[in-house]
């Protein structure tokens, strides 16, 4: 879901659809076993490649430069840094946090297995947290956005040449915004776990702030879709309300301090979780079963659920909200499903980007499966029993069809396996580098690229994009936005649920 509108594959889409090619039939055999280790490494390598500012010099994907050096100059701030969302070149705080949160989740629960990556993936997380340190470092400011989104998305043009507006919006006291505050409080809490064993210091730093960042997110409560609209919607906004930030920025903060007032903070609060969206009506995006940049009630409840997995008498909704979600998805339960499987297996959504979901459901029930085996706990779904291993083998199951285990025998990550896809809807893919064409090329400097048939100039090793239809279809096209367009947040859960099958195989 990245947000993405550029306005001349939108006036030209219909014409596409008639010279691009459906694939709607396997081509030869499932694509063989599957290597964890590499797409492990790959899909943390993604990240620098999505790096705005100063690039430094040891940069993998070497066909990326710097960028956005001049970021938070138009308010006096030093907004240099962080990720670029998707394939665009705006920085949008919301959907970074979750990304880092999930990152450092992923480093929490799973870094003993990722071998020498663990030091990639906290590289990746610091990228993202050095940016949201800068974001927060005045006292009860947090900058959501930097840069114009409706004219960056008018153009196409590499992050190296971008000469849109580079706007930074941001929420304060009277302009609040409690979910972008809060989701970064989470995201720098969560991180400050992962570096607890590497970077002491940096860990304090990162939770002082948190705690800091979080204060201000509760006590101005607010929407950033009414405080800052231009920079967050419509791109990214907040349809599930942003009690489920608090709660999940809250979560983080006790799981980091274990301090009884961030516990009672989410007990005294649980009950305000929103079940309506921004219009007031009946929103199921609000429900245990959802867990994305948007909505966190499913990432909430999983991650309590440690806590109190092992009192039987806990007395608390998080572990039978849980297990509801994970009857939820899985195939064999008889309970009302939240998810639709394709043909080929693959879990689908409603909306766009859809391995946005196969890759953070796929994380939710690894973690959840390896605290109930520690719990001795099994999921109880009508009247059938789901072991851990059972949630275990969903979690493969989605995780082998991105990675080519599919009736296109097509790996959905790129630059893994033989087939994968060619033409992704990411500008600086598309473009030529400034290695390779030192020539500014402005607004519309890139259009010749978008519209060529050819594949795109430079690879964006490691990610993973929107994915294939519901019919196991895949049209290789930048103008098919949801299917093509890789996020960070569909990479950063994807990362722990890839360490955990490399240390199972």
């Amino acid at each position: 879901m990245g947000g993405e509108c550029y306005i001349i594959p939108r006036l030209i889409l219909a014409l596409a659809g008639t010279v691009m090619m459906m694939m709607t039939t396997p081509i030869g055999p499932m694509a063989a076993s599957i290597d964890y280790a590499d797409a492990l490494s790959k899909s943390i390598l993604f990240f620098e490649g999505q790096r705005s500012g100063k690039i430094p010099s040891t940069q993998r994907i070497t066909w990326r430069k710097d960028s956005g050096l001049q970021d938070g100059s138009d308010i006096g701030m030093d907004l240099v840094g962080g990720y670029y969302d998707a394939g665009d070149n705006v920085k949008f705080s919301f959907p970074m946090a979750f990304t880092v949160a999930t990152l450092a989740w992923s480093v929490i629960e799973f870094g003993q297995l990722m071998g020498s990556e663990q030091q990639n993936a906290l590289e990746a997380i610091r990228w993202g947290t050095d940016y949201l340190l800068k974001a927060t470092s005045v006292p009860d400011v947090v900058v959501g956005v930097v840069g114009d989104p409706n004219a960056d998305h008018d153009c196409w043009e590499r992050p190296e040449d971008m000469d849109t507006p580079r706007t930074t919006y941001v929420v304060n006291k009277t302009s609040p915004g409690s979910e972008v505050s809060a989701e970064i409080a989470a995201a720098l809490a969560a991180s400050s776990i992962a570096f607890q064993g590497s970077d002491a210091k940096y860990s304090k730093l990162l939770l002082d702030r948190a705690k800091q960042v979080f204060d201000f997110a509760d006590q101005f409560q607010g929407s950033y879709n009414s405080s800052i609209p231009q920079g967050a919607c419509p791109f990214y906004c907040d349809f599930s309300g942003y009690v489920d930030e608090l709660l999940w920025g809250a979560a983080w903060l006790h799981k980091a301090t274990n301090d009884a007032y961030y516990w009672n903070y989410i007990q005294r609060n649980l009950k305000h979780l929103e079940t309506r969206d921004i219009d007031g009506n009946p929103y199921e995006g609000a429900g245990i079963d959802e867990f994305g940049w948007d909505s966190k009630t499913a990432g909430i409840n999983v991650l309590i659920s440690q806590r109190v997995m092992k009192d039987p008498n806990n007395g608390n909704p998080f572990i039978f909200n849980a297990d509801q979600f994970v009857c939820s998805i899985l195939p064999d339960s008889p309970t009302v499903k939240s998810v639709s499987y394709s043909p080929g297996g693959l879990i689908f959504k409603d909306g766009g980007s859809n391995l946005q979901h196969a890759t953070a459901l796929s994380f939710l029930l690894i973690v959840y499966a390896r605290y109930m085996i520690d719990a001795k706990k099994v999921v109880r779904c009508g009247d059938f029993v789901a072991q851990p291993d059972k949630l275990i083998e969903v979690a493969k199951g989605q995780t082998d069809y991105i990675l080519g285990k599919n009736p296109l025998g097509m790996s959905y990550m790129v630059g893994y396996g033989q087939k994968f896809p060619q033409k992704i809807h990411h500008r600086g893919s598309t473009i030529p580098s400034i290695v390779a064409h030192p020539k500014f090329l402005g607004c519309h400097g890139g259009d010749l690229y978008f519209k060529s048939q050819k594949p795109d100039m430079n690879q964006l090793t490691g990610a993973v994009i929107g994915g294939p239809a519901k019919d196991d279809s895949f049209e290789n096209s930048r103008y098919n936005v949801p299917q093509s367009e890789p996020t960070t947040y569909m990479n950063s859960p994807f990362v722990g649920v890839l360490a955990y099958f490399k240390a199972s195989v």
